[in-house]
């Protein structure tokens, strides 16, 4: 079976490629929880987060944004302690800010889900890589919507990290064409 070169033999990533990655998203929870792990993978590699997603979910009280919003200073510190998530200030903060803005969103629209589909009118993006070497890092569809984002006052979407997002949330479909991902989600 032929599928993207990037899981290489990790049993979770291959699982999360397969089973995950490029899945259109309707659920704004879950929408939430790839903005919280891709803010995360800043600087760091997607095996690493993958390996500490569970944590991640444990610490950040189910990447629920209603909750993760209050957090304050005794939060902060216990997250800043614990040795199963990434321990970063600046992500750790920014994820609190981004809880509030996603709120805050999803008040003056509806939904995150209708505010981030909206930017291709509900279409996925299908591309046709040929080798993970074409996917770039970036598109001008993930500028447009990095500028939204921080407009918003969300923090750590960079274009690179909002085009990972779109990926995992299936807006854009990036498994390289002889995967065999790739037609399942055509």
């Amino acid at each position: 079976m032929n599928r993207c070169a990037w899981p290489a033999n990790d049993s979770l990533m291959i699982r999360y490629h397969d089973e995950e990655w490029g899945v259109p998203v309707h659920n704004d929870l879950k929408w939430f929880e790839y903005i919280v792990l891709d803010a995360f993978q800043a600087g760091l590699s997607w095996r690493t987060v993958l390996h500490k997603r569970q944590n991640f979910r444990d610490a950040l009280d189910g990447f629920e944004p209603s909750i993760i919003a209050g957090y304050g200073p005794q939060k902060i510190e216990s997250l800043l302690q614990n040795p199963g998530i990434i321990r970063n200030k600046l992500k750790i903060h920014a994820t609190i800010t981004n809880a509030q803005c996603f709120l805050e969103l999803q008040k003056q629209v509806g939904s995150f889900d209708q505010f981030i589909w909206g930017f291709t009118e509900g279409q996925v993006i299908q591309n046709t890589w040929k080798t993970m070497r074409d996917i770039p890092p970036s598109t001008t569809l993930s500028d447009t919507i990095s500028k939204a984002m921080k407009n918003k006052g969300f923090k750590f979407v960079g274009s690179t990290i909002v085009y990972a997002f779109l990926q995992s949330g299936g807006i854009v479909n990036d498994h390289v064409s002889s995967c065999f991902r790739h037609a399942e989600l055509l």
